[in-house]
């Protein structure tokens, strides 16, 4: 197997799936972002994007903080030392496989 297939089969497949790459991907580029922000900026449906969550939550790469500013709740998500590390892995096993 060369290296290029070896490196796309190591490929977290959490990670690769679109919604949640552009979701970690723009969790890579700010220190935290709240869920309509992110509703907004990946146009997926509220049900979906909640559910991509969940399942980045789940593999601890992102912290979700849960709170109120007055009586309104706000959620906002951050990636964690482990999700950055999983992208930039992902990131470096896209460059091998494409060259």
């Amino acid at each position: 197997m060369s290296d290029a297939l070896r490196a796309l089969a190591s490929v977290d497949r959490t990670i690769h799936e679109p919604a949640r790459l552009m979701i970690v991907s723009l969790l890579f580029l700010v220190k935290e972002a709240d869920f309509l922000w992110l509703l907004n900026q990946t146009e997926l449906t509220k049900g979906n994007l909640s559910a991509h969550l969940a399942k980045l939550e789940q593999a601890a790469f992102l912290q979700v903080d849960k709170r109120f500013e007055g009586k309104i709740p706000r959620t906002s998500y951050r990636l964690t030392p482990l999700g950055k590390r999983e992208l930039a892995r992902y990131r470096a096993a896209m460059r091998t496989a494409l060259g």
